[in-house]
């Protein structure tokens, strides 16, 4: 008897079974990961267990007793806590409020006590090992990463017995991905379960001791961690064999340059940042958390207004607003897929089409026909799982939300990509399919500057990397120099140019 037990499960939507008769355990004191691609149905099994669904049958067992959940509010009651994939704090609160939210301390006339709710901020974050993060800060003015250890702060501050991280690394930077493995095991080794989903095998293998691998709605496998293969649990995770995880490099770099940049400058975040980027080439972007990377993106995209010069092409420009880089053939996956990337109300169909509706006019209206081919089109290139591309892309996994913004993009038809972690919440099946679209896209001459978090893309994915360190270009890694420990090196200062 285990003590979790979620036994027969199934649930539908529409018609569409997203579980069929799923069983899944595990015990306190342990990391079980739960693998599989997305829409295997790993979500929809965690919002069952935390109460945002109800199943259409099945049982949960806590400690060998059965347990009604029926709302998030019974499994909070249960200790259950959640960090969901996609964030949910409200923008215009506190640090503090958000953490709080509902129990903050108020005195005898109701008012909020903020001294004593800035001190259980402080306290909470201590406990945790947080550092770096403002308890008075607005919740919309920080960063992605520190808006997701916003959130799992949330959650820890209840003191659950069971807690469930559904991609919670995804978002993070590689120092505090560290901290959220480390705490996890921690948080086991004090009695807890913790339930963890991930799509970097690294971290499954890093830190979970047990795996359960679902595939299209069904319970494939439970497998202990030690001694297991990666290669056989991602194959049976997508259903099939799959070789060469990432793709061969062949040589794709021309004479033409595509990017100069020079002396880019903007506040104290990018200090002088010059590189060239070549046609048919993938150059990639490393470096800590802060350095200034997400910035050189916004600044190229025209979000940000940097200083310096920019020639596209050979040709001068002064990049000013998104609408103007991409008529230019330029343009961007953002970072956060929910707040930047996509109406999440609209329908796939929408998403997909809405940058390329000036090419999709018949007089002053849209034609629809093309617009829904458009949308057919990439929807069957990026295998992005619907029930239709009229659904809104809010119902849909995160991976194929990411997958609708990466659509979006490549249907605009750019010479110049500028993508940020674009396999953030990304399964390994489709991830393999997302580096074989970049490498395709630079052997038809495009360019690409590729900014990843994770080290072993940027080694495997491009022909070159430049690392980024106190905003500028800290060292351009290629050929034998572009390892994992260069790049870690040149991150930190060292080898610097």
């Amino acid at each position: 008897m285990a003590d979790l037990e979620l036994i027969g499960f199934s649930k539908s939507f529409g018609g569409v079974a997203a579980l069929k008769d799923v069983t899944f355990s595990c015990n306190r004191g342990e990391v079980h990961a739960l693998l599989g691609e997305n829409g295997a149905g790993k979500s929809t099994l965690l919002k069952v267990l935390s109460g945002a669904y109800s199943a259409d049958s099945g049982e949960i067992r806590i400690d060998g007793r059965p347990v009604s959940i029926q709302n998030p509010r019974e499994a909070m009651a249960l200790g259950i806590g959640t960090v969901y994939q996609e964030l949910s704090l409200i923008p215009d609160l506190s640090v503090s409020q958000n953490i709080f939210l509902g129990r903050i301390p108020r005195n005898r006339f109701g008012v909020h006590r903020r001294a004593a709710l800035r001190s259980m901020t402080v306290d909470l974050m201590q406990r945790y090992g947080v550092e770096g993060i403002d308890p008075d800060a607005v919740a919309g003015e920080l960063s992605l990463s520190k808006r997701q250890i916003v959130e799992i702060l949330r959650v820890l501050a209840t003191d659950p017995s069971i807690i469930i991280l559904d991609e919670a690394t995804s978002a993070l930077t590689e120092n505090r991905v560290l901290w959220l493995l480390d705490l996890a095991r921690k948080l086991a080794k004090a009695g807890k379960i913790v339930i963890f989903i991930s799509h970097r095998m690294s971290e499954v293998r890093n830190a979970c001791q047990r795996l359960t691998i679902l595939r299209n709605g069904s319970s494939v496998a439970t497998l202990d961690m030690e001694g297991v293969d990666i290669d056989e649990v991602i194959s049976m995770m997508i259903g099939r064999q799959i070789s060469g995880y990432f793709p061969e490099k062949t040589p794709t770099v021309q004479e033409g340059i595509a990017l100069k940049v020079r002396d880019l400058s903007h506040s104290h975040v990018l200090n002088g940042v010059s590189f060239s980027l070549h046609d048919g080439e993938v150059l990639g972007v490393g470096g800590l958390a802060g350095q200034g990377q997400a910035e050189l993106l916004l600044a190229l995209y025209g979000i940000l207004h940097a200083k310096g010069g920019v020639e596209l092409h050979g040709t001068a420009v002064h990049p000013t607003d998104a609408r103007d880089s991409l008529r230019r053939g330029v343009a961007l996956v953002p970072e956060d897929r929910a707040k930047q990337g996509l109406l999440l109300d609209f329908s796939i169909r929408f998403n997909i089409s809405l940058p390329s509706l000036g090419g999709l006019r018949r007089g002053p209206l849209i034609d629809t026909r093309r617009e829904s081919e458009l949308a057919d089109k990439y929807i069957k290139q990026l295998s992005i799982k619907s029930s239709g591309q009229e659904q809104p892309a809010a119902g849909l996994s995160g991976g194929n939300q990411q997958k609708i913004v990466l659509a979006k993009i490549l249907a605009a038809k750019p010479r110049l990509l500028l993508l940020h972690d674009i396999t953030r919440g990304v399964d390994v099946g489709t991830k393999k399919e997302m580096f074989t679209l970049v490498r395709d896209f630079a052997a038809q001459g495009g360019a690409v500057l590729f900014l990843s978090t994770d080290v072993e893309e940027l080694v495997n994915v491009c022909d070159r990397v430049m690392v980024m360190h106190d905003g500028q270009v800290g060292a351009i890694l290629a050929g034998d120099d572009l390892t994992p420990d260069r790049i870690i090196g040149a991150s930190i200062g060292e080898h610097a140019r």
